[in-house]
């Protein structure tokens, strides 16, 4: 693009640059949270078919995201990380439109599989921080990029909650909007950060996806990390994709109670991630952090799902602090183990893992609040996907502890 010669090269105040992208985009999606359950069920009749479908839709979502999201990565580190910044922002834009459009379940499956092909911001973004950071301050850097990102989710999902119990369709267009001011605001303000000098050759082997998630599963140095990653992204991913559903069926939440939650979700993100995460770098170390994090997680989904009273959600949300700074501290300890030229690739493989988890979550955990759709809202096993979402943030711990044990990395339990 002729305005890529114009622009300045990025610096480490550019940073700024990308956490307005990514705080807008997370905006634009987080709009969408607490009316895509619902919009669904527009089409399909009765709570079970509602959660077959939106898993159905969450999963084809999360295929097309982890068959392109680690090919964008690599193309990054080959034609630059801005190019590839701002064709995910248009086609988050077409994504919304067309699902705000949408006359049949069709269209909205034709949404989800643009949105997927399309949204790499958060790895590129990732490997834009990168660039730009020290080896000491990447994951700060990835932490203010978290804030961002959970900034978005401040704003968002009430807002989103808000516009969808005047109009269902109304948050898209909201969406469509910010993406399309997003689009615009790169286009012109954000440098590149990728010198052209540390771009490696192209090689097509590279855009594949399960050829660069081998790669990283085949690295010895960090595998431990690399499965713990996935092992939390799991579970993150389990409850991102039920939760709408879950707190409808026992609590009754209507967009905006659903909105006002995942407002505490992303106000506690940012206080942790854009406040407090450099502090607590400092006085644990992000191995002893990242521990901490996934413990506090464990206990929190547990709570989820053994929750009574729709309050109580709010006070688990609130008292999930550290496991908000568990993902900086892991993702910082891989950013470290690879050089420049390949933090596209390395940022794009763990976004695939989250991607992976995403085909399989959801119809995972839909199937299961399907499975107990019958049961009194009352009844504890109706918490039975948040429970696998505890299990699995346990292993993640125990794997993280045993990598950090191998590498003679000092734990909580040490000190």
């Amino acid at each position: 693009m002729t305005s890529t010669t114009t622009v300045p090269q990025a610096s480490s105040g550019n940073l700024n640059f990308v956490l307005v992208c990514v705080f807008i985009d997370m905006l634009g999606i987080g709009l969408i949270v607490p009316v895509l359950p619902l919009l669904v069920g527009q089409f399909v009749e009765g709570p079970d078919m509602r959660a077959l479908w939106y898993g159905v839709l969450a999963t084809v979502f999360g295929l097309l995201q982890f068959l392109f999201m680690p090919a964008l990565g690599a193309l990054s580190d080959r034609v630059g990380r801005r190019p590839v910044l701002l064709y995910s922002m248009g086609g988050m834009c077409l994504n919304f439109l067309v699902t705000a459009w949408a006359p049949s379940l069709a269209w909205l499956f034709l949404g989800r599989v643009i949105g997927g092909m399309s949204s790499a911001s958060m790895s590129v973004a990732s490997a834009y921080a990168s660039d730009i950071s020290t080896r000491e301050n990447r994951a700060k850097s990835f932490g203010k990029i978290g804030a961002a990102f959970g900034l978005g989710f401040i704003c968002g999902p009430m807002l989103g909650g808000v516009l969808g119990e005047t109009n269902l369709h109304l948050p898209f267009y909201v969406a469509a909007a910010l993406s399309g001011a997003n689009l615009v605001y790169g286009y012109f303000f954000v440098p590149e950060s990728l010198a052209p000098g540390a771009r490696p050759p192209f090689a097509w082997a590279r855009l594949n996806p399960f050829t660069a998630l081998m790669r990283l599963v085949r690295r010895q140095d960090i595998r431990g990390l690399v499965v713990a990653v996935f092992l939390a992204t799991f579970a993150q991913m389990m409850l991102q994709s039920t939760w709408v559903l879950y707190t409808t069926f026992r609590f009754d939440w209507t967009p905006r109670d659903n909105g006002i939650a995942l407002f505490c979700v992303g106000l506690t993100s940012v206080i942790v991630q854009a406040g407090l995460l450099g502090v607590l770098i400092r006085r644990y170390g992000e191995p002893r952090l990242a521990l901490l994090g996934l413990g506090s997680g464990a206990m929190a989904y547990a709570a989820y799902g053994l929750a009574t009273e729709g309050w109580m959600m709010y006070v688990f949300i609130m008292c999930n602090v550290l496991a908000y700074a568990a993902g900086p501290a892991l993702q910082g300890l891989v950013s470290k183990s690879s050089p420049p030229e390949q933090q596209g690739e390395l940022m794009g493989s763990l976004q695939a893992i989250g991607s992976l988890a995403v085909i399989i979550t959801p119809l995972l955990g839909t199937g299961i609040l399907s499975a107990v759709s019958h049961l009194p809202q009352s009844d504890w096993r109706v918490g039975s996907s948040f429970y696998l979402c505890a299990f699995m943030q346990l292993l993640a711990l125990i794997v993280a502890w045993r990598y950090f044990k191998g590498h003679h990395v000092k734990t909580p339990a040490d000190t």
